[in-house]
Parts: C-alpha cells; sequence; structure tokens
C-alpha cells in the first residue's frame, strides 16, 4: 500500500474562478497513474468526505493521455472575501497527500 503522494508526481491546488477549486493529480509514468485510477480511491465519495462536501459537488476528470486527474469542488468561501484564509487556493490539496492506495 502506497500513499497518494509517493505515486503522483505532482499533487497541487488552484482556483477554478473565485467559487472553485481545482485538484490536479499528475504521474509521471503509466503505472503510477493507473495504480491510482484504478484503485477507485479518488471516488466523488472520497472527496467528498475529505472536504465536507456532498458526492454531487465533486467532479472528477480523468485525462490518461496526460496521466493526470483533475478534481473540481466548490470553495467554501469565495476567494478574497472575508475569512478566506488561501486567496489563491494553494494551500487546498493537503487532504489528498496520505490517501491510501491499494492496488489490485
Amino acid at each position: 500500500m502506497a500513499k497518494l503522494h509517493e505515486l503522483a508526481k505532482v499533487i497541487r491546488s488552484k482556483n477554478a474562478g473565485a467559487l472553485l477549486l481545482t485538484l490536479d493529480i499528475m504521474f509521471d509514468n503509466e503505472e503510477a497513474y493507473r495504480t491510482v485510477f484504478d484503485s477507485g480511491v479518488l471516488s466523488p465519495r472520497k472527496i467528498a468526505s475529505l472536504y465536507n462536501l456532498s458526492d454531487n459537488q465533486v467532479e472528477i476528470i480523468a485525462f490518461e493521455v496526460a496521466l493526470a486527474i483533475k478534481i473540481t469542488i466548490p470553495r467554501h468561501t469565495t476567494a478574497g472575501s472575508p475569512g478566506d484564509s488561501d486567496v489563491y487556493g494553494a494551500q487546498q490539496h493537503a487532504p489528498l497527500l496520505d490517501l491510501e492506495i491499494t492496488s489490485g
């Protein structure tokens, strides 16, 4: 069993407008991409539980040709509004780092 940060080359987050965040997971080889994708760990239900959302608020798009997975979720606070502690959305990927990935 491996953690997501051990398999992915890049795990990052950023704003996708003022109301959404995108979480990008990129791999440098097909084996690592397949291991994570095929594990089913990156499901709407799992992501929703990590970010205190409902399943239908999570959009997951796999870009196999780019060995990448993009997850889009709503921000809890509008970017730049009072109470926003991460105006660029660049620190929101942390809950993904230690996800346990099981293969086969």
